[in-house]
């Protein structure tokens, strides 16, 4: 039977290439020790130079492994970026070129049992002849061992992998099972196949199938039973079933692989997308796997933390993996939160020679044998991003797709109109929106083809947005997503949008904001919330969602004005009082967004009937003055047109209001001048309940606000991180959005800081990732002049 050994831990790395460095003995007294997933350079936050990490580097490793009569070994990397060599006691193994799918290598008959060398010689530069690369991209690839490393010892026969293909059959399903065996030793005779499957409720389905191994090295063994009774998966209800396959030989059980899957039905449509036979609009964000400082170099909890966020915090139904396969356990987790997944190529814009197509091809080979269990995944990308048509090419990778994996359909991603379709799925990159324009072309306008049809990407460099922008427009953003979530919903035709982007990412010269981000994101690199991340999450049932999208600070607007509220929600209406005074009721803005599962309120009127409670006016004068102030908001008071001034002339004559008598009710009632405080406390309601309070008004520091992400880190397969926020919030408990305060952050004991010890906040709030050292206590101190010192501490537990 198999066995796997992690070995993320041991690790000796040198930024450069020696001549010995590959050699089985190496003067390593300049190396410095590190554990994977690891990047080959630890960058800036921003502003730095994006050819720093491309260099060669050198990653060694001794293993003392007992070799096995009747065993073979394997090494398997899931992700080295961007080329690896990797040598066996000087022994050159194999070169795999792509940095962001799985590759094996064979030990067996190398390994000796005394202290032998591993040695991967890392190639962080961006070579012509692999995907991406070759021209611009609108990403950082950053380099080094990023994904984990572990040896597996099996059987002379065992399973390299197996397919599982549940398949509705009427009211019942069949369950197609591809066995994929490697018999190197050309083994053959009787053998045979024990399926176990087990059902999250605990249900076990056993059965056993004779099979014949035909002396091939490598032979697909399919088998197939029926299923019933299954809980199905999907968005709701991800029901998960384990498949355990024993392989047999000669009467004896000779090897194990145990994957997951779900019994789930779905298919793009022209009329839509639906899963288990039930329409489901995708509503979704792209996601860039990248994160401060490291780049891609994040274990576990980091890639299921950004599952998590874009499922709950964001409220999205789909990600899409620009532009490239992520991780395992993103993916994991997606398949455990029913969150649905497009997965892609690598690639951006430009297509290379035949060396770089032959590696694409490699690389979607790679992608969908390792994802192809995932019922997560709706659809495999097999187009570079945004590229030209390339029929030859393009038929070429959709016909590889269908027949690794005829289970699912294709698209690929354009962003010009009439291209050739040979996908199953036009997937097409919408960014007509401009701000007063149409939120999105029409299907017909795209393709004259009759096709599925979905949007995968929108907004982002339309108009990018940083956390600490101004509030109008941080509004503006989260605004046009929700005008093209709105126009997507009114379409049957278009299956879903997916927008760009869930964070802010690092990227090239030629993208971005001159300081190697792009702001595209609804969240900030950190994973830190923009208004728009409201919207997002707004537009779910699962949770009360009420986010205001202002302080209430009349000089944050043009002319001191706030003009029109925006309250992100899912409530079916909001009260209003300002100083414990009632203002009014609103509801959703249906006429706006008509579409929207839930429109935002929009608050237009911030006076209610105050003016004729305060003012001693009749209740028809009171709304004459008060339209009278809300043209002054719209059009200025030189600008204002004459029926408003005739208006507030007859209010002043008949009131006997000075000049100054009408500016003092202005500041009083619009600018909210005068007053010792002014507190707006907004109330969202559902179902005629209170179902949530916020306030907000004139503020003040109260305080940096430390929140970790958990309290218990876990030492598994390698170490493990926890993101820690830091929020500078007012006497309401809201973020501060100018506050820039520094913050001295330490780390002792069994963890140490990713990053900067010293950092800034941004937008009123930042966060930085502890990783662990070891089993123990991790005590964190985040310290400033204004606010003092605040310790945490956290435990770190030793794996099972």
């Amino acid at each position: 039977m198999r066995t796997i050994t992690h070995i993320n831990d041991g690790w000796l790395y040198y930024a450069g290439e020696t001549e010995d460095c590959c050699a089985k003995i190496c003067d390593e007294s300049a190396y410095t020790g590190v554990r994977l997933p690891h990047t080959n350079l630890e960058l800036p936050y921003n502003n730095f130079n994006e050819r720093d990490f491309q260099f060669i580097s050198c990653y060694r490793r001794k293993i003392n492994l007992q070799p096995q009569t009747g065993k073979r070994v394997f090494l398997h990397f899931e992700g080295v970026m961007a080329a690896a060599k990797v040598y066996y006691n000087g022994v050159f193994l194999t070169e795999h070129l792509g940095g962001y799918t799985p590759f094996t290598c064979e030990l067996t008959g190398l390994v000796t049992g005394g202290e032998d060398t591993l040695a991967v010689l890392v190639d962080a530069t961006e070579r012509n002849d692999i995907p991406p690369f070759g021209y611009v991209i609108d990403y950082l690839t950053y380099g080094g061992i990023y994904r984990e490393v572990w040896l597996e010892e099996t059987e002379e026969v065992y399973l390299w992998n197996a397919q599982v293909k549940p398949k509705k059959s009427g009211d019942k399903w069949i369950v197609e099972t591809n066995a994929y065996i490697d018999n190197v030793c050309a083994s053959c005779g009787a053998a045979s196949l024990r399926l176990h499957m087990t059902g999250p409720d605990g249900s076990l389905v056993s059965t056993e199938f004779p099979i014949e191994l035909d002396c091939e090295k490598r032979q697909i063994i399919p088998v197939t039973f029926e299923a019933n009774d299954v809980l199905i998966w999907d968005i709701e209800s991800p029901n998960l079933y384990e498949m355990k396959l024993e392989f047999l030989f000669a009467e004896q059980a000779v090897d194990e692989y145990v994957c997951r899957f779900g019994f789930r039905e779905a298919a793009f449509t022209p009329e839509g997308f639906f899963l288990n036979g039930k329409r489901v609009k995708l509503r979704g964000l792209n996601r860039h796997q990248s994160y401060p400082y490291v780049g891609y170099a994040m274990p576990k909890r980091a890639q299921e933390d950004d599952a998590q966020l874009l499922k709950y915090e964001l409220g999205v139904n789909i990600v899409r993996t620009s532009h490239y396969p992520q991780s395992r356990h993103f993916l994991n987790r997606c398949d455990e939160l029913g969150l649905l997944v497009f997965e892609e190529i690598p690639g951006w814009q430009h297509i290379g020679g035949d060396e770089w197509k032959k590696n694409t091809m490699i690389a979607l080979t790679e992608m969908v044998e390792r994802d192809w269990n995932h019922p997560s995944i709706i659809l495999w990308g097999v187009r570079i991003n945004e590229s030209r048509d390339d029929d030859e090419f393009y038929q070429a990778t959709n016909a590889l797709a269908h027949r690794l994996d005829p289970t699912r359909q294709t698209g690929g991603v354009r962003n010009f109109e009439k291209s050739c379709l040979f996908e199953d799925v036009y997937t097409y990159n919408d960014f007509v929106h401009s701000g007063n324009n149409e939120p999105l072309k029409k299907p017909n306008q795209v393709t004259d083809q009759r096709a599925a049809y979905m949007v995968t990407e929108h907004n982002g460099h339309m108009y990018p947005t940083k956390k600490f922008d101004c509030e109008e427009k941080r509004v503006e953003h989260a605004l046009r997503h929700l005008r093209v979530m709105d126009r997507m919903y009114s379409d049957p035709q278009i299956s879903g949008s997916i927008g760009w982007c869930m964070s802010d990412y690092n990227t090239h010269k030629d993208f971005g904001s001159g300081d190697k981000i792009c702001y595209h994101g609804v969240t900030d690199m950190f994973r830190l919330p923009k208004d728009a991340a409201a919207a997002y999450r707004s537009q779910t049932d699962d949770a009360v969602v009420m986010e205001v999208a202002s302080g209430m600070h009349h000089g944050e607007r043009a002319a001191s004005s706030l003009g029109c509220v925006y309250v992100f929600t899912n409530c079916d209406s909001v009260k209003l009082y300002k100083n414990g005074e009632y203002i009014g009721v609103y509801y959703p803005d249906r006429k706006t967004f008509p579409n929207l599962p839930h429109p935002p309120v929009a608050i237009r009127d911030l006076i209610g009937e105050q003016i004729s409670k305060h003012e001693g006016l009749s209740q028809k004068d009171a709304e004459r003055i008060k339209r009278v102030f809300e043209a002054i908001v719209r059009y200025g008071d030189k600008s204002l047109p004459i029926k408003y001034k005739l208006m507030m002339g007859y209010a002043m004559l008949k009131h006997h209001y000075s000049y100054q008598n009408a500016v003092t009710l202005y500041e009083r009632y619009v600018v909210g001048w005068g007053s010792e405080t002014t507190e707006y406390q907004f109330e969202g309601y559902m179902k005629d309940q209170l179902a949530a309070t916020l306030v907000r008004g004139a503020s003040y520091s109260a305080g940096l606000r430390i929140t970790p992400e958990t309290l218990t880190l876990t030492e598994g397969e390698t170490y493990d991180v926890c993101r820690i926020m830091l929020e500078h919030v007012d006497q309401y408990g809201a973020v501060m959005p100018y506050s820039n305060e520094a913050v001295y952050v330490s780390v002792s004991g069994a963890g140490e800081l990713i990053g900067s010890a010293l950092i800034s906040l941004t937008g009123g709030s930042t966060a930085f990732w502890v990783k662990s050292t070891g089993a123990g206590e991790i005590l964190v101190s985040a310290e400033s002049e204004r606010f003092g010192k605040q310790e945490l501490r956290l435990s770190v537990e030793a794996a099972r």
